[in-house]
């Protein structure tokens, strides 16, 4: 693959965060929204024209393929539509960048852009949307224009600069490219968005290198390709990271992803993951809500057990407002070890990752192989929960290393 293709996409990012910031939007708390939901509209409608032009090369040779695909008489245009794959956005020729972009003069752009948006989002909810742990959907646009505060006129100018942003760079012929390319642009994407944070609760972001490291311990290079039909699950997955190395390292298409975390913007940004790595049909399966107070992902009562866990659980948080509501009959076995007592001090320093290790190991099935990241303090105290959970780990031959 040429680096300028790579340039191009990074240059693609910086102009959109350079026309938030003009915007004075730059550093603001929805400028992540702004960022990933237009870059992801671009990348749907490249996707969509990538898949339309694959099933029709006469489209692809046409001068302008929108206005030859609307000429197709409507039975052709049906049966063209209905051979997409399940994971390709179903999208009207209105709503493409083209269309809209040629559009762009006309007063009203602004609210033209945000109607377009929740209607792609409506029609493709089934596919695309998140839930929450209260079963709610979460949609996948936002109206962004309204995160811009002025005038009509002002917002106008504001989505006219993306859309300038988007005409300038095609997402079409980078869609063969292969898990390593976009894990790269990804991080560059985000590289604002999710700052390590000290593991604190959904901010803190592993670096693709560790992820892979991870991913080869779990699934050796020479079981690749023997793995199958298996699930994959992170109880804190963030933004995804850990999760699309393991999932690569197994094949796209030999597993099925399972997530949660109480993050909004993690569980945002982990959509678009899945959308760039080939697992949009795990869409449905992505959760936002508390892991630990109300795990989503279960079987009857119990919960879901899977073949592969990996995760970097956040390692301290203030949780006292709900730790007493895990003490209960009904958490004895998930929580074998104990639940952190509260501090008297020092509350924001709950050790949350232990009850993320008990969680895991509740959720591992048995011949299941799991990989965590936990902080140094783990391996060396000498009582408690900690010590609870190493000592279970090695009487049930449960931990085959720690790197």
């Amino acid at each position: 693959m040429s680096p300028s293709y790579q340039q191009q996409t990074r240059d693609l990012i910086d102009g959109l965060k350079a026309v938030c910031a003009s915007n004075g939007l730059g550093n603001d708390g929805n400028e992540y929204k702004i960022i990933v939901q237009t870059f992801l509209y671009k990348l749907l409608c490249d996707k969509f024209a990538h898949e339309m032009k694959r099933l029709a090369p006469e489209l692809a040779a046409a001068p302008d393929w929108i206005a030859a695909w609307q000429a197709l008489p409507q039975g052709e245009r049906e049966m063209l539509e209905l051979q997409l794959d399940a994971d390709v956005p179903r999208l009207q020729p209105g709503q493409l960048i083209p269309s809209l972009f040629n559009r762009q003069s006309e007063a009203g752009f602004a609210r033209r852009f945000d109607d377009t948006l929740i209607a792609i989002a409506v029609a493709n909810h089934d596919i695309f949307a998140v839930q929450t742990d209260d079963g709610e959907k979460v949609p996948l646009f936002d109206r962004l224009s309204d995160y811009v505060t002025g005038s009509a006129d002002k917002k106008d100018g504001f989505v006219r600069a993306l859309f300038n942003k988007l005409a300038g760079v095609s997402f079409e012929r980078l869609f063969e490219q292969k898990y390593d390319f976009w894990a790269a642009l990804f991080e560059y994407l985000i590289k604002d968005y999710n700052k390590d944070n000290g593991g604190k609760y959904a901010e803190y972001y592993t670096p693709h290198a560790v992820a892979t490291i991870m991913a080869d311990i779990l699934v050796p290079k020479d079981q690749r390709g023997k793995v199958k039909n298996v699930t994959c699950y992170d109880p804190a997955s963030g933004s995804g990271t850990l999760l699309m190395a393991l999932a690569h390292a197994i094949g796209e298409h030999h597993c099925s992803i399972f997530s949660q975390d109480i993050s909004q913007k993690s569980s945002s940004l982990l959509r678009l993951n899945l959308v760039l790595n080939k697992l949009v049909h795990s869409i449905p399966r992505i959760t936002q809500g508390n892991t630990i107070l109300h795990p989503v992902h279960k079987e009857g009562r119990a919960l879901r057990r899977f073949d592969y866990i990996v995760s970097n659980p956040p390692f301290k948080m203030d949780f006292s407002d709900f730790r007493d509501d895990l003490d209960t009959d009904a958490n004895t076995t998930r929580f074998f070890a104990g639940i952190p007592k509260v501090p008297n001090k020092k509350k924001d320093g709950m050790a949350i990752y232990l009850l993320f290790i008990q969680h895991i190991i509740a959720s591992l099935k048995p011949g299941g192989k799991a990989a965590i990241v936990v902080p140094t303090g783990f391996i060396t105290a000498a009582s408690g929960i900690e010590l609870r959970i190493r000592q279970k780990l090695v009487d049930e031959k449960l931990i085959a290393g720690v790197a």
